[in-house]
């Protein structure tokens, strides 16, 4: 029987890649770094210090400090809380008062770990979210597409199985990262990459919106019967 599901956040809580995006794009820039948007969008999930470490070695070919790293991260994280307030993803909220309502429980595992935006989870969400079931960067040493992020949500969902929790992605690297961890692992596209991507990484099965997903949930076999899906 599914015990939880466990939620990325950009990209799936809140409608906010295209100012991630923007924000990257401008940040790197100033760095010398020529980061596209479709950039942005396929390396969604992972620590954005990695993100920053590969972009430089592949462009610069050249090795930097996570000090150096974090450096450039901070600037991309400054531009892009001076951008509006991303909304609210259509179809999240009553997708959870779904989840919420049979009991099971929700944990949000994202590949920030900016404080500014895990209050606003906890503003947004706090009816279904603790944030002893939050997992970002700083809980793990390697981000997605490695299973530890997700695998440290199942801990603290309650020291779960992979098979007791699915998991909600966008991107990529994220869908990797669950199918890593054994969850069964739905894919939203609710961005600009080819669904072919997302089913390509392992997506278990895919949406086109969040509002889709919300209407279908009723309707999703339980954990015990993945394999049938």
């Amino acid at each position: 029987m599914i015990k939880a599901v466990l939620f990325d956040m950009d990209g799936v809580l809140y409608d906010s890649m295209k100012n991630h995006a923007v924000a990257w794009v401008q940040s790197m820039k100033k760095f010398g770094i020529n980061m596209t948007a479709d950039d942005a969008y396929a390396t969604e999930g992972a620590r954005g210090v990695d993100t920053i470490r590969y972009m430089v070695k592949q462009q610069q070919g050249r090795e930097i400090t996570e000090a150096e790293s974090q450096l450039m991260y901070d600037e991309k994280t400054r531009i892009f809380h001076s951008m509006p307030e991303a909304p609210i993803m259509p179809g999240i909220l009553s997708l959870m008062e779904q989840i919420h309502a049979a009991g099971i429980t929700i944990g949000i595992v994202t590949g920030s770990g900016q404080r500014p935006l895990i209050n606003r989870i906890l503003r947004d969400f706090g009816k279904y979210v603790t944030i002893d079931n939050i997992t970002t960067a700083y809980d793990v040493k390697r981000g997605k597409p490695n299973p530890d992020p997700y695998l440290m949500g199942l801990q603290k969902a309650g020291n779960l199985q992979p098979s007791e929790a699915m998991v909600v992605e966008n991107a990529p690297l994220g869908v990797r990262a669950g199918v890593a961890a054994g969850i069964y692992t739905i894919a939203v596209n609710t961005g600009p990459l080819p669904d072919q991507v997302l089913q390509d990484a392992g997506a278990n099965i895919l949406f086109p919106t969040m509002q889709a997903l919300s209407d279908s949930w009723k309707d999703l076999p339980t954990a015990s019967h993945h394999s049938t899906l």
